[in-house]
């Protein structure tokens, strides 16, 4: 498919990753921050290829990874709300809290709905005007703008049954967290592109100027992974930590 098989092109890859050999003569982590990143690399056997000193480690990966053991549960106890219903994306479903599991909780009779857009719980509670339809709002900066223009719809059609648990996060918070650990060592850091082009590059500029960590915003396609590894690698050698866009 054009523009997206040339991302995909083995001989387009072979420079960068003579390149990368050449340059990674030292031990070098690198921490892929997305989960849609660990997904590629996954597919594509990028591991397979990068010479052995350097390390890809996957990061915070999605929100509900990093959701908290409290948040979960607040969720679940939404699906005992009296003539309420709790909807969300299929990733919470099966998700442990401390006793039980919203998909526990449907096979015990609660009205748990898996939903693909907020649009479609608000369009259950615009259906469904004696139930409260409580949507599970749970994401990065990817999901926040498109569940706060659901609220302004529902707000503009007078739906007063729509509701949002909110356990957003933001993906510089997250990474912070992790850095303030002091658990994990890492070289470098590869950004997920598809946030930074609703926050921009700005939010992550202390990673560089307080913890010296060189970062690259990445797409997704194995040729921007490699390339936004590279671009790591020189940092790393440089020794001149910023926030890059591959």
């Amino acid at each position: 498919m054009k523009f997206i098989d040339e991302y995909r092109d083995g001989e387009k890859a072979r420079p960068i990753l003579e390149e990368i050999h050449r340059l990674a003569d030292e031990p070098i982590r690198v921490m892929e921050v997305c989960g849609t990143h660990t997904v590629s690399i996954a597919r594509y056997g990028l591991r397979k290829v990068l010479p052995p000193t350097l390390e890809l480690i996957s990061g915070p990966g999605c929100p509900v990874c990093v959701t908290s053991q409290s948040d979960v549960d607040r969720a679940i106890s939404l699906a005992g709300v009296p003539g309420g219903a709790v909807a969300t994306f299929g990733d919470m479903v099966r998700v442990p809290g401390s006793v039980s599991t919203l998909a526990r909780e449907r096979a015990r009779g609660a009205d748990v709905r898996v939903v693909y857009s907020p649009l479609d719980a608000l369009r259950a509670a615009e259906g469904q005007p004696k139930s409260k339809i409580i949507f599970l709002g749970v994401g990065f900066e990817t999901t926040a703008p498109t569940i706060a223009a659901t609220l302004l719809e529902a707000q503009s059609r007078g739906i007063g049954n729509f509701f949002v648990f909110s356990a957003h996060k933001t993906v510089p918070r997250a990474l912070r967290a992790l850095l303030e650990l002091g658990e994990v060592k890492l070289s470098g850091l590869l950004l997920p592109g598809h946030v930074s082009a609703i926050i921009g590059s700005q939010p992550y500029e202390f990673l560089a100027g307080e913890y010296g960590m060189p970062c690259v915003i990445s797409g997704f396609e194995p040729l921007d992974i490699l390339q936004s590894v590279l671009l790591l690698v020189r940092q790393v050698k440089n020794r001149t930590p910023r926030v890059e866009i591959q």
